[in-house]
């Protein structure tokens, strides 16, 4: 009788740890979840893992002992961790603050690469997160019904160029851009909180206009329709911090007043599958991947 495969899964916030147990289930894996206190929803209880450990999110030996005392040798990291915990409030403890003390620098590929070796040396692998979720990862070319218009296409390639550099340095990935001008950069706050800043910060254009009697809102040639762009990072490691795309994405971007959306193909995750081109048509947005 074959053994039963075992796969540890280290979930963070949203639906992409759903998604990956889901699909590690359905291809016979017995799932061993490491439920992050600050971050997991609490659903993923009655999902059907065959253990749900919950820890603290500095608790990185508990981590280690969890999977090791379940014989587990393979993991993915799934969902987000919000990079603003490093400075919360949460003690970390001996192993995790000697680790962060190691660190020349605390950006996520270096913090998630350094906890990738500490977990290594203790016999466990992490693997890339979207090995499973192949089907979702975006697919080259338009994906609504609506293509971008020639600015959204010059939003776009400017977005990238700007995007590809903050990536570099592991600042963020999501860039929003108006007319050709960068309005906001992900640094923290994650995707959806760079989107919600940005409409912020045109709404506040309009109202300084309005608020003028000297200018004319109408007069303005420029459109303040924005344009998200979200890139992977060169070399991305996809065993975490994948790019990932949800129906609050493309809600957020409806309110911000979003037109259009671009991703890199084959490198961004779209969690809800066709909901979201769904969602994208209704509110008229263009979403292409290239």
């Amino acid at each position: 009788m074959a053994s039963i495969q075992k796969l540890g899964l280290i979930a963070g916030n949203g639906k992409f740890p759903f998604l990956v147990l889901d699909a590690a289930r359905a291809q016979g894996y017995e799932v061993v979840v490491a439920a992050i206190k600050e971050e997991t929803f609490p659903e993923i209880e009655s999902k059907g893992a065959a253990s749900v450990q919950w820890l603290s999110l500095g608790e990185l030996s508990k981590l280690i002992d969890t999977f090791k005392a379940q014989g587990i040798t393979r993991a993915v990291m799934a969902g987000q961790v919000k990079h603003k915990q490093i400075f919360s409030s949460i003690k970390p403890d001996w192993r995790l603050a000697k680790l962060l003390l190691s660190l020349g620098t605390r950006n996520t590929d270096s913090l998630l690469g350094a906890v990738a070796k500490v977990l290594a040396d203790e016999g466990i692998m992490l693997e890339n997160s979207t090995a499973l979720l192949e089907p979702l990862l975006a697919k080259t070319g338009v994906l609504t019904k609506r293509a971008p218009t020639a600015q959204e296409r010059k939003n776009i390639e400017y977005g990238r160029a700007v995007g590809r550099r903050l990536a570099e340095y592991d600042i963020g990935q999501t860039v929003v851009i108006a007319e050709a001008a960068c309005v906001a950069v992900e640094a923290m706050e994650g995707t959806d909180a760079t989107i919600e800043r940005a409409g912020l910060l045109m709404r506040s254009l309009e109202l300084d206009s309005k608020s003028d009697s000297n200018i004319e809102p109408e007069t303005s040639t420029l459109s303040r329709a924005l344009t998200v762009v979200k890139v992977a990072k060169p070399g991305q490691d996809l065993r975490f911090d994948v790019p990932v795309i949800g129906l609050t994405t493309i809600e957020t971007m409806a309110r911000a007043g979003a037109s259009c959306l671009a991703v890199d193909a084959g490198r961004c995750l779209l969690l809800d599958g066709e909901a979201i081109v769904r969602a994208a048509d209704g509110a008229g947005i263009a979403v292409c991947a290239d």
